[in-house]
């Protein structure tokens, strides 16, 4: 939901002849990241400070240090951080109502504009605004805003991001006008024939007089035209509020759903007389969701959820919003075959929900972690008594609009669960807080304490009682609760490293290299591999589906190694320079692990096949290597060397995984959602044919490497938008004179960027790396790694260049416009 964009001018801000104004304000900024005495004062000089532009996240600039917990990702994102920023307004915008809205600041932020508090916002993932018109000077002098934040130690179980990690905007509006937030559409009627569209919009008055206003609702589809239009009178008294209420009907809607996410544009106007006073855009979809004890429902079809728990980091980019950066995260997300996504464990930006609802993907939104039972010493539970309320309430107003969004999750895990006494007591009235504002979706909790909330009629008091690694108990829970929805709300927990395979293949807790083997099957003691999923949910045709334990790689919580998950004992930097995640599917570069594969077997339908290890094993000739397929065919056949392995049927030839999971008394599992053969090693090629019908339809054939001889790059996008924002992820290979990926090598490859662009950070999706995300150079692991570019905001050419020593270099252009 936004104002109308207008211009920004950063010498003098004015309103021209516009309505109604909603202005970025990321822009020339001073940062300094320390305690600084007076710095909220006009006075105070800034002129040495760092320059720079929104959005910000100052820990991830590094550097990686054992002093820093490796829990939050090594990295310090804690301390004391100052922003300021100095502008001007005119004449023209006084008597206007002038706001500051943050998008996120991470985290206890302090603001003070021309030396006067304003206000103060502790949770960090969370937008908030003030209305400073009268703090601001409007005769052209100088404005100064000041931001302090000081995120604590201990204070988050992953990496959090420091800083202006989301954009902040100025907005400038009469004094009625749409309040922040202020639409609510809902469409309670949608079939292929007849929508309906209901909008309650909240107009504010701050004139000080009762004034009589019209409301005039506009729709326009995805091709800008107008299809329906609705006004009314509607009278707010002096500094009060109304709601106006209409509604509409469409003919043919165009439905949201998965494959076809079709988006409608609302246009609120508000004016008295000719004179318009406010303008306002909203961005809905039409559709329909319905949750049974057997199962969800969209549009009237079944659905169930292919599900990824995401964190809100962006790896090497950190916390800082960029919209390329979801968007490619979650492009990646799909082409796995995922349809939901649950934004773990707190709000998650706005540009993120507008990629969810461009892409046809499901979101359940969670507003915690923690309520007032601590995990960690200076978590959240700090100030949930006095901000619970307000940040829940606003995450709801904030994102009922998003068609993609299906559910509320109102804490994750909570240490409630426990108690007896209160527990239930908290979840209800979180509960109500939500229906109070939205009753158009249910609301959930991730519970990982079985059977504790039900016991204590906690898991009675969400609409939707998520389970959390319980597979074995959804039958029971059927039994026990028959008219209870249920779904994984988060599963499997396994853990692996991109690339990396450890032989003999076995169920360890942690191994000497500090990684974790790609044959999918380690994990910490709740965890399992995700064909035990895949099982379970079969077995239990009512639950609503998963959402695995994760989708990327996040930094911090590197899982199995250093700590204990919930422990309140502080640092985990038992196992440094282990410092964030094995869980994903996905590395922090965004490149496929093998369990991608696994899970694209299962939730795609487009034939696909995937063969690993890799096959370079020097000195290992005659030893026995397992080799996994993962595919979605109905057989496969391997090659070595040419010569037939056999075939093995899916669904019939089972491979046999080794397990050690609470809950689950045998030591081995029967998994029928992979294929496997016990091949004698030697050099050449493995090849895997795939069968659909009986009939040849696609392979995968794995080469052994010979010596890294070059470098081989390949972009995403060859053209990006000249913004200031845009990116272009570059993807670096080593490779052998053949073109073959050298699975083992760890090459340093030296970047520079020439023209209309600039290199943004590298990673390389090593767990265990502490090179800074910042250089301009990046050692390989498992053969690979990352550059990112970001355009300037002016077109043209940006050549990408990469060098190492022995071997050949390699250039990439990509066109800015």
């Amino acid at each position: 939901m936004n104002k109308l964009f207008g211009l920004l001018c950063f010498v003098a801000i004015g309103l021209s002849n516009l309505t109604a104004q909603n202005l970025n304000f990321n822009d020339s900024w001073k940062f300094f990241n320390d305690k600084a005495v007076g710095a909220e004062h006009v006075s105070f000089d800034d002129s040495k400070w760092r320059n720079l532009n929104l959005p910000h996240d100052w820990a991830i600039e590094g550097p990686f240090d054992v002093k820093y917990n490796a829990r939050a990702g090594g990295l310090p994102f804690h301390g004391t951080g100052w922003y300021r920023k100095h502008f001007k307004m005119n004449t023209d915008a006084k008597g206007k109502v002038v706001r500051l809205e943050f998008e996120g600041a991470m985290y206890n932020a302090h603001v003070w504009v021309n030396g006067k508090f304003v206000g103060k916002r502790p949770y960090g993932y969370i937008g908030f605004e003030f209305d400073v018109s009268k703090y601001l000077k409007y005769d052209g002098s100088d404005n100064v805003v000041a931001v302090r934040l000081t995120p604590e130690d201990l204070s988050s179980r992953w990496y959090p991001g420091a800083g202006l990690y989301r954009s902040v905007w100025l907005k400038i509006d009469n004094p009625i006008h749409v309040g922040q937030w202020g639409t609510f559409i809902t469409t309670p009627t949608v079939t292929k024939e007849i929508g309906v569209i209901q909008n309650e919009t909240t107009v504010v008055n701050k004139s000080g007089k009762d004034e009589t206003v019209t409301v005039k609702q506009e729709y326009y589809n995805s091709e800008n035209n107008l299809i329906a239009s609705e006004k009314e009178e509607l009278t707010v008294k002096a500094n009060g509020s109304a709601v106006s209420e209409l509604y509409t009907k469409i003919k043919k809607p165009l439905i949201w759903d998965l494959d076809t996410p079709h988006l409608y544009n609302a246009v609120t106007t508000i004016s008295k007389g000719k004179n318009v006073l406010d303008t306002y855009k909203t961005r809905f979809g039409m559709r329909t969701i319905a949750y049974t004890k057997d199962g969800f429902f969209l549009n009237n079809k079944p659905v169930r959820f292919n599900g990824v728990c995401i964190h809100h980091d962006n790896g090497s980019l950190g916390s800082a919003v960029y919209k390329r950066a979801d968007e490619r995260k979650l492009q990646i997300m799909k082409s796995m075959g995922v349809n939901a996504i649950r934004t773990s464990h707190n709000p998650p930006s706005r540009e993120f929900l507008e990629i969810c609802d461009e892409l046809g993907l499901l979101v359940q939104d969670e507003a915690f972690d923690v309520w007032k039972m601590e995990k960690v010493p200076n978590g959240y539970n700090k100030f949930f008594d006095e901000w619970g309320e307000r940040d829940l309430k606003d995450m709801v107003l904030r994102d009922r609009n998003h068609p993609s969004i299906v559910m509320w999750s109102i804490g994750n895990e909570i240490i409630e669960q426990k108690d007896k006494k209160n527990g239930w007591r908290v979840a209800k009235r979180l509960n109500d807080y939500v229906k109070e504002i939205d009753l158009t979706r249910p609301t959930s909790a991730g519970f990982n304490n079985y059977s504790g909330p039900y016991d204590n009629n906690m898991a009675q008091q969400v609409d939707i009682a998520g389970v959390n690694y319980k597979p074995t108990k959804y039958s029971e829970l059927r039994e026990n609760y028959p008219e209870l929805a249920l779904y994984g709300s988060e599963t499997s927990s396994c853990t692996s490293s991109r690339g990396v395979y450890h032989l003999p293949i076995e169920k360890y807790k942690t191994h000497e290299s500090k990684h974790v083997t790609s044959y999918d099957l380690i994990g910490p003691p709740w965890a399992y591999p995700p064909d035990v999923e895949f099982h379970f949910q079969e077995q239990n045709p009512h639950s609503m589906g998963e959402f695995i334990w994760t989708g990327f790689d996040y930094l911090g919580e590197p899982t199995p190694y250093g700590g204990k998950d919930n422990s309140t004992n502080g640092y985990w930097n038992a196992d440094w320079p282990s410092h964030s995640s094995y869980f994903g599917a996905v590395d922090l570069c965004g490149f496929p692990k093998d369990r991608f594969f696994l899970y694209q077997s299962q939730w795609t339908t487009e034939p696909m096949i995937h063969l690993l290890p890799h096959w370079n094993w020097k000195g290992m000739d005659g030893q026995t290597i397992p080799v996994y397929c993962y595919t979605n065919c109905d057989s496969a056949e391997l090659f070595v060397n040419g010569k037939s392995m056999g075939k093995r049927v899916k669904g019939k030839d089972l491979t046999e995984l080794k397990v050690n999971f609470l809950r689950y008394e045998p030591k081995t599992f029967q998994s029928k959602y992979r294929l496997s053969w016990d091949v004698p090693y030697e050099s050449g090629n493995i090849k895997v044919v795939g069968y659909k019908n009986g009939k040849q339809i696609l392979e995968e054939q794995i080469n052994t490497a010979g010596k890294p001889a070059k470098i081989s790059l390949s972009v995403d996008r060859k053209e990006i938008n000249a913004d200031g924002e845009d990116l272009a992820y570059v993807t670096v290979r080593i490779e052998d004179k053949f073109g073959n990926l050298c699975p083992n090598a760890d090459n340093l490859v030296n970047f520079s960027v020439k023209g209309a662009g600039e290199l943004l950070a590298v990673d390389n999706g090593n767990q265990t790396s502490v090179e800074s995300f910042q250089a301009n150079h990046r050692k390989a692991f498992s053969g690979m790694c990352l550059a990112i570019v970001k355009a300037d905001d002016v077109s043209g050419k940006i050549t990408l260049y990469a060098k190492s020593k022995k071997l050949k270099s390699s250039k990439l252009e990509i066109t800015s416009k």
